[in-house]
């Protein structure tokens, strides 16, 4: 009789999943397929590395003080991309976790009101946020307006790596607020008495009970900053006014000057180097949070 119960209580969670299975297979599967078969073939769709080669040994000339040097184009894009992302995703982390914990320690009311200040900016269309930015960030905008007012000398941020990274920080906070909060507010209370109890100070509760059981949410926050951050264009468009090319620049460039096979190739190799980074991030946080040595 237990086993029958067992065998129907497992037909009905895969009954329950069954819609989500083939909505993940029909726009997370299949598109991902595509894109490594025009990854691997060229425009008469035969098979082909020559794609994934160019994006590794591609060079340009760049000027320098000592003359012209030869740079690997498409790793230059990688690194600054990534370099950029990294940055946004620390400051996401650093602000985020201390508003997704006070975030948890209020009432259910203000817990209520906080998370619809938070989701009331991505109600807005993200064109228009990046606009609002630039009207912000202009040499002649409210900022530097808000400057002379105050007779403090102007600022030049716009076009700045800067003016990219604080883009994308406004952008993507919330999503390294939501999963941290979501995993911080259903942590049993009576964990964090029992580190009181034994003579925990309030920053090493935080430290060796908190920021542990809080990883998964933060590895969900960190990913979901990380791989939009990494591949945005719009953003370093605008607010960057275009002098800093990264990887989505560079992804659409190529789709809009017809070499689809090329821009797939990208778009894989990023997507192998990102799952790869973010598979050793879990691999190292499972292990301090369940099996490495917190001392």
């Amino acid at each position: 009789m237990r086993n029958t119960d067992l065998h129907r209580r497992g037909g009905s969670e895969r009954v329950a999943i069954a819609p989500y299975t083939v909505w993940a297979i029909l726009f997370a599967v299949v598109p991902l397929l595509f894109v490594a078969y025009y990854a691997f073939t060229d425009s008469a769709f035969h098979f082909t590395t020559e794609n994934i080669g160019k994006f590794f040994h591609a060079t340009s000339r760049v000027v320098t003080e000592d003359g012209y040097r030869e740079v690997h184009t498409y790793l230059l894009i990688f690194w600054r991309s990534l370099k950029l992302a990294v940055i946004s995703t620390v400051v996401c982390l650093i602000m985020g976790y201390p508003i997704a914990y006070i975030m948890s320690r209020c009432t259910a009311r203000t817990q209520k009101t906080l998370l619809t200040l938070i989701m009331i900016p991505m109600w807005m269309n993200f064109l228009i946020r990046t606009y609002a930015w630039m009207t912000i960030l202009q040499d002649t905008g409210i900022l530097n307006g808000l400057l002379s007012l105050l007779s403090l000398p102007r600022m030049h941020v716009i076009g700045t790596e800067a003016a990219v990274v604080l883009g994308m920080v406004y952008d993507y906070l919330p999503y390294m607020i939501l999963p941290i909060y979501s995993v911080i507010v259903k942590m049993d209370e009576k964990l964090l008495e029992a580190a009181r109890d034994l003579g925990c100070s309030p920053a090493r509760t935080m430290a060796r009970v908190v920021w542990p059981m809080s990883l998964p949410g933060v590895i969900s926050g960190v990913t979901m900053v990380l791989v939009p951050s990494i591949s945005t264009f719009y953003i370093s468009q605008k607010l960057g006014n275009g002098k800093f090319f990264l990887l989505g620049d560079a992804i659409e460039g190529q789709y809009v000057a017809g070499n689809l096979h090329f821009a797939a190739a990208i778009a894989f190799v990023m997507m192998i180097l990102l799952l790869v980074c973010m598979a050793l991030a879990r691999r190292i946080t499972d292990r301090i949070a369940y099996g490495g040595d917190l001392r």
